[in-house]
């Protein structure tokens, strides 16, 4: 009994490391303000690669004390300072051109043309449909297959 019931602890204890290991890996935050630094390691002494704008997404794949390591919609690298990003979802148009739309389907009214790159706050989300906001307020819906984040 004994022997079964220590087995059972560690495979409950693999699958709950499994579990909180993947859910580390998809953590995704945004960044807080205009011009951050993404830098090529943790810390001030490492230079920054690029600038990032207020509410870039980016995915968590490791930390350092006070930096984290992040991906961007191009699978780019890089570091930066915790107190510089937020929990704020935001998602980056990852196609040429992304229609925003006045509901959640193909048929609705185009509000407005999106070009990569474009930042968006998130808003809510319906099933295969993502509702956006602009920085000037401009709201509606684009297809979550041609962005990335959050």
């Amino acid at each position: 009994m004994t022997r079964v019931l220590s087995h059972a602890l560690y495979v409950l204890s693999a699958l709950l490391l499994l579990a909180a290991t993947e859910a580390a890996a998809q953590r995704m935050v945004s960044v807080s303000r205009d011009d951050v630094n993404l830098r090529s390691g943790a810390g001030t002494q490492h230079p920054a690669e690029w600038k990032l704008g207020s509410g870039f997404p980016l995915k968590v794949v490791g930390n350092r004390g006070s930096w984290l390591k992040v991906t961007d919609f191009e699978n780019d690298t890089g570091w930066i300072y915790r107190p510089l990003t937020n929990q704020t979802p935001h998602h980056v148009v990852k196609a040429k051109i992304a229609n925003m739309r006045s509901g959640p389907s193909m048929s609705s009214r185009i509000v407005a043309k999106l070009a990569y790159g474009d930042v968006l706050k998130t808003l809510t989300h319906s099933g295969d449909w993502v509702k956006l906001q602009r920085e000037g307020g401009l709201r509606g819906w684009v297809a979550r297959r041609l962005l990335w984040g959050w």
